[in-house]
């Protein structure tokens, strides 16, 4: 039997580990990366933290670990023993550590890094974490309901710390009753980002295995492993998708479900994975760190039915000033750290920023509320312009932002990435751009059809599996 979640918040969830390792866990269930390959038994009777578990007993602490794996484990064995564990990406500046440290209070720093490296701003205690098993003493019974804190994403400014408990994160996970053992999830997410955690869970609590990319490991070779392991199920935002569908190794792959979230989830992307994988159930969700999952589509198109706002259980949905707003069961309770925010409103509503449009009973994603570009005094959402040139059929993916003029303020520029990136000769490109720029002039008014588009080889992304927009 799998494990069976409880939806109210207030219910106390038994440690992630007493929920895992159940008389009636699949003995062939397991956890991989690029370098290791571990079975449940293996988790269940071994330690990454040197068999110094008990040590961290009410700690508030700071994971930070190199690899997927050993978070995934460090996370097993932490859960209900931590007072609080501070997820840290591998990608997060050093620079940050002594503030979070402040804000949320860390007492410990558990990581497979050597200490001197992580910037800890002074003195604290230090626990060592290995991806090499050790013995593990008897599980004792969880003495806290932890706290999970997830980072937003940031690059040059402090991300927000929000905190989330197992029970929140776990509220949109499906309870199953029948055997789900061959279910072999992966992720393009980090597993300390939210999209990421949310499949580390769904394999961990719904009977599946798990297989994770490893550090620095060449998208091309984690296709191919992920194929190799029998993945079936399978998520990461449309930039993901679209970097993964430019390598011949994404046929590699034979999932029967497959999953998008964390960005605007265009026609032209559930187009190419519905082409690429005919057999696969193709859904996307839309959720935020703050707010949890708010609800999933999977009618094969983009952007969600009206009903979806009073149709999903746990989750109530509104439209105010032109925003998504969310109540959820799966919503963060706080931020942490000295005059931080409220993250809902007096009637415990998320505002998630993201304008939505409604247009024959179906609501579209515009863009983001502080992402608007101003072209003349017109309002230009870089998103929708994406929308229209990647559904040009030489376009692979694309970026849209703005480049400073004397004359409107802003004008749009494009970055592009094409099907086939590899040109003979410069007349090729010439011939390109000015196709893309033709098919955005017969779609969209004037000011929103780009100044400029450059064709690039690649486009950049953040941890968080989203694009970075760097306005000129």
């Amino acid at each position: 039997m799998c494990p069976i979640i409880p939806t109210d918040p207030k219910q106390r969830l038994a440690s992630l580990s007493d929920m895992l390792f159940s008389p009636q866990t699949s003995q062939d269930r397991f956890i991989e990366d690029a370098e290791k390959h571990l079975t449940f038994s293996a988790l269940l009777q071994g330690s990454v933290l040197c068999g110094r578990g008990d040590e961290l007993l009410g700690r508030s602490v700071l994971l930070a670990t190199k690899g997927q794996l050993t978070t995934a484990a460090a996370l097993i064995e932490l859960d209900g023993v931590a007072r609080r564990i501070v997820l840290c990406p591998p990608e997060l500046p050093t620079s940050h550590f002594p503030l979070i440290i402040a804000e949320a209070e860390i007492d410990c720093v558990v990581s497979d890094r050597d200490v001197s490296d992580l910037n800890t701003g002074g003195p604290i205690y230090f626990s060592p974490c290995t991806q090499n098993m050790e013995a593990r003493k008897p599980r004792q019974q969880p003495q806290y309901t932890t706290e999970w804190v997830l980072l937003t994403s940031g690059t040059t400014s402090l991300p927000k710390l929000v905190v989330h408990t197992l029970s929140s994160l776990c509220a949109a996970i499906q309870p199953k009753r029948e055997l789900c053992s061959k279910i072999v999830w992966s992720t393009f997410y980090d597993i300390r980002r939210y999209g990421g955690l949310q499949i580390f869970l769904r394999a961990m609590l719904t009977g599946g295995s798990l297989v994770l990319s490893g550090h620095d490991e060449p998208l091309a070779d984690f296709l191919y492993r992920a194929g190799s392991s029998g993945v079936t199920h399978i998520s990461g935002t449309p930039s993901h998708w679209r970097c993964a569908l430019l390598s011949s190794a994404a046929q590699h792959l034979n999932p029967h479900y497959v999953r998008l979230s964390g960005e605007t989830v265009d026609q032209a992307i559930l187009n190419r994975l519905r082409d690429t994988y005919p057999n696969a159930r193709i859904v996307h969700a839309f959720a935020s760190t703050e707010a949890g999952v708010a609800f999933e589509v999977n009618d094969g198109f983009n952007g969600f039915p009206a009903d979806v706002l009073t149709g999903t259980p746990g989750t109530a949905t509104k439209i105010e000033n032109g925003t998504l707003r969310v109540r959820s069961v799966g919503a963060a309770t706080r931020y942490l750290g000295t005059d931080a925010p409220p993250i809902a409103d007096e009637y415990g509503f998320v505002d998630t920023k993201d304008i939505v449009d409604l247009r024959d009973g179906r609501y579209f994603f515009s863009g983001r509320r502080d992402g608007v570009i101003n072209v003349g005094g017109l309002k230009v959402f870089p998103e929708e312009v994406e929308s229209v040139i990647n559904r040009h059929p030489d376009v692979m993916m694309c970026l849209v932002r703005a480049r400073r003029s004397p004359i409107t303020g802003s004008v749009i520029v494009a970055d592009v990435v094409l099907k086939c990136p590899y040109f003979a000769a410069e007349l090729d490109t010439s011939r390109a751009q000015n196709a893309i720029l033709n098919f955005c002039r017969e779609r969209l008014p004037s000011h929103k059809v780009p100044a400029v588009v450059s064709i690039v080889p690649m486009l950049l992304m953040s941890g968080a599996g989203k694009l970075i927009r760097r306005n000129a």
